[in-house]
């Protein structure tokens, strides 16, 4: 069957009507409408370049993965190809949203003549984009230190390889910066961080500390790294960026270190909640292998779901009938619902509306089935466990019936009943980009790792307040599902962080967005020292974060490590050498 070449989502997705889709943020995340086609990204083996001759747009990346551009037509066809191994759809990423150099002990490092800065490392943040006009990337003689800047949302010149977005180079920046007003600066190169993100975390991670006053107060980690920046391409109504877009930065950046053979650390704060959390989907199996390619470093932010009440979990017995309740908040436009299980494990679902209403029980059926109670319509997803993965997904979502902008309101109920239970253990989420009031009664604040912080070879850095020595308590935790992996690695500084604003000046800045720099900056640090100063020319990868962890720093709150929370302690760079 095709189906099982193809994650429970898509077949989901391609299931769906064009209402329903349209309807549901997850199920319309990389489909054009008006052209029915379909992005996607695929595992493959051998020669797949003859899939451009039926009208198949391919983006090549590193490791025989690439993402298609697709006609809605030709779905099953290429699945169906023995080339295929395996097909995942995007879906929507959101952000993981005192002086933290000194606590963390990197001030020491760049004192006297050896001092440590970043000199020669390249340093990548794929983020929202980058204010460059601002002097934290800028020289002394005002030129830019960014090297290359990719951004996916202007339409022109992509970087050879990519189809979408327009590559800037640093002699393009220079000569913007050069020009007699902003109108004709943006003109040249038209490049803007609308919501400041990105410009705030490559301050952090490498700021040179400069302000359009001349003042220089707060310089970043590695303020002598040489810059990459790529600003993701956002979509959809709530204009955030697809894995698909991510995985072609990533790409790009990794390809570009290697073609300057230059060390690089790169800075991801982008996460969502969709996955088994146990680092299996194609987003993290490719991260994994990317973050092993050359000489590289990738830092991922842990996320701010850690007392968002997304996240339920538990387990079951044989006979043992279990209640989870959760609130959907006014005027959500659609909602889901994941369940992760064992596939050894035989549980029948009812689904409860707040009027009390029941669907089910609902039992292992493949396939896609659907129901309408009152306001909202429900689309029912029992899937397989994947070749890579042995976990089971059971999908709902919930969109609102014809004539209606949002789904209920109210008091939700997952009812499990366990008919034969061999692990018994369960995992719910829902979505993170939902409102406030869209929370479980009754939630687990472990295993809220937003993806793909779950992957193995990344550096996953979680945040917590320095002022309080304590963990911040919106930070993501660990451990990984299934494996029980240690994550978060580490911690850093995340609460009230200050950093470059977008139009010039410095603001404050909360989440875990802004921790994961620190570390991405001391990465960088680390590779001068070790890679270019000849200290250690192996000092990347996991051995770099063996490093790391050896010198985490415990904080007086915890008793015990490594531990969900802080994962093996918080950064001390200095501890690190």
């Amino acid at each position: 069957m095709n189906d099982q070449k193809r994650e429970n989502l898509l077949n989901l997705a391609l299931d769906a009507t064009d209402a329903e889709r349209a309807a549901s943020s997850s199920l319309s995340a990389g489909y054009d409408f008006s052209a029915r086609t379909w992005e996607v990204i695929v595992r493959y083996q051998g020669d797949i370049s003859f899939l451009e001759q039926n009208g198949v747009r391919i983006t090549y990346l590193l490791f025989q993965y690439a993402i298609l551009l697709v006609p809605e037509r030709l779905i099953d066809d290429i699945t169906n190809l023995s080339q295929i191994t395996y097909m995942e759809k995007p879906k929507q990423l959101f952000f993981a949203d005192f002086s933290g150099r000194s606590i963390s002990c990197i001030n020491p490092l760049q004192e006297g003549p050896q001092g440590l800065f970043g000199d020669g490392v390249l340093l990548a943040c794929i983020d929202s984009g980058v204010d460059y006009t601002h002097p934290a990337f800028r020289n002394d003689d005002g030129s830019t230190r960014i090297l290359s800047l990719w951004d996916q949302t202007v339409d022109g010149s992509p970087p050879e390889g990519y189809p979408i977005g327009t590559l800037y180079t640093r002699q393009q920046i220079n000569e913007a910066l050069r020009a007699p007003g902003a109108e004709e600066r943006l003109r040249l190169v038209p490049s803007r961080d609308a919501s400041g993100h990105g410009t705030a975390v490559l301050g952090i991670a490498a700021g040179g500390g400069m302000s359009e006053k001349g003042e220089n107060f707060y310089r970043g980690v590695a303020s002598k790294a040489g810059l990459i920046v790529v600003k993701l391409s956002a979509s959809g109504e709530n204009a955030f960026p697809r894995t698909t877009q991510l995985m072609m930065a990533l790409d790009y950046c990794i390809r570009t270190a290697l073609f300057l053979q230059k060390p690089i650390a790169v800075n991801l704060s982008f996460g969502n909640n969709y996955g088994s959390h146990s680092g299996t989907s194609l987003l993290e199996t490719y991260l994994n292998q990317a973050a092993g390619l050359g000489q590289s470093v990738v830092c991922i932010g842990s996320g701010n779901e850690g007392i968002s009440g997304r996240h339920a979990g538990g387990l079951l017995q044989s006979g043992e009938t279990k209640k989870v309740e959760f609130s959907i908040g006014t005027y959500e436009p659609s909602m889901s619902v994941q369940l992760w299980k064992s596939y050894t494990d035989d549980i029948d679902i009812v689904v409860i509306h707040p009027d009390g209403t029941r669907v089910g029980p609902l039992q292992a059926v493949l396939g896609t089935a659907r129901f309408r109670i009152r306001g909202t319509e429900l689309l029912f997803y029992y899937g397989m466990p994947a070749p890579h993965s042995q976990a089971q997904e059971i999908y709902l979502d919930l969109i609102p019936a014809p004539g209606q902008t949002a789904v209920d309101d109210g008091i939700w109920t997952v009812e499990l009943h366990a008919r034969r239970v061999v692990t018994g253990r369960y995992d719910l989420w829902l979505p993170g980009f939902a409102g406030a009031q869209t929370r479980f009664f009754l939630p687990d604040p472990d295993t809220t790792l937003t993806i793909p912080s779950t992957a193995r070879y990344a550096v996953t850095v979680g945040a917590y307040e320095p002022r309080l020595q304590a963990y911040a308590d919106f930070s993501g935790r660990g451990f990984t599902r299934v494996l029980q992996e240690v994550k978060p690695d580490l911690c850093a500084p995340g609460v009230d962080i200050m950093a470059p604003v977008a139009g010039g000046a410095y603001g404050a800045f909360t989440g875990t967005s802004f921790a994961v720099p620190f570390v991405t900056g001391s990465a960088a640090l680390m590779m001068e020292w070790g890679i270019l100063y000849g200290n250690d020319p192996f000092l990347y990868g996991e051995k770099l974060k063996a490093f790391l962890i050896r010198g985490a720093r415990q904080l007086p709150s915890e008793t015990v490590y490594p531990n969900p929370r802080l994962g093996y302690g918080v950064l001390c760079l200095r501890d690190s050498f």
